[in-house]
């Protein structure tokens, strides 16, 4: 073999040249383009229809356990309030027929809202950890507060033909979807009995 081949084989098995680095740096980028509005949707839909989703969940859990610790004829303990050693203050509606389970048709003493960390809005837990610009104030009837992230309303009704049932259904949403998504909203629906 004469030196001359000897180094142009050498230089072919040198490595990739500069030209086939860029071209083959461009057909990655094009591919990573195409990828990425797949991860966004995949990161969206993780954020609202799990994490969020399960929060509601969550929280109208939470508010069903509060109601169903009422006894079934109260009709003066503030629901909207949280409990303070197992005694509900005398100021509300209890178990009294009304109310609402659609977020959009809040009625006054059957909603409440929780700040993004799921501290009541307006109660001293809320105002204590959660720093003053992003506090949430106290509602007022069904105005929401400033800074409200969860909206929890609720219904009490009797099912048609009984007396001693009641159906109470909670309903929990979130102000705003994750990047313009859709609202998480999760609906819990049980039933009481009398004298329990």
């Amino acid at each position: 073999m004469t030196t001359a081949s000897r180094q142009a084989d050498a230089a072919g098995a040198a490595g990739f040249t500069l030209i086939e680095t860029v071209f083959a740096l461009t057909i990655l980028m094009i591919v990573a383009a195409g990828v990425m509005p797949l991860a966004l949707v995949a990161v969206k839909a993780t954020e609202n229809q799990g994490h969020l989703a399960a929060r509601t969940t969550e929280y109208a859990q939470d508010k069903m356990e509060q109601l169903l610790t009422m006894p079934y004829g109260d009709s003066t303990s503030d629901s909207t309030v949280p409990l303070v050693s197992g005694v509900m203050p005398g100021t509300g509606t209890g178990l009294t027929v009304g109310g609402s389970y659609n977020p959009a048709a809040p009625v006054t003493k059957y909603v409440d809202y929780l700040d993004q960390s799921g501290n009541l809005c307006g109660s001293a837990s809320a105002l204590l950890v959660t720093p003053v610009a992003a506090r949430c104030q106290a509602p007022v009837g069904t105005t929401p507060p400033t800074n409200w992230f969860y909206k929890r309303v609720w219904k009490v009704e009797l099912p048609t033909g009984t007396t001693n049932l009641k159906q109470i259904t909670v309903t929990a949403t979130i102000a705003r979807g994750f990047g313009r998504g859709n609202k998480a909203v999760s609906v819990l629906s049980v039933l009481k009995s009398s004298p329990f």
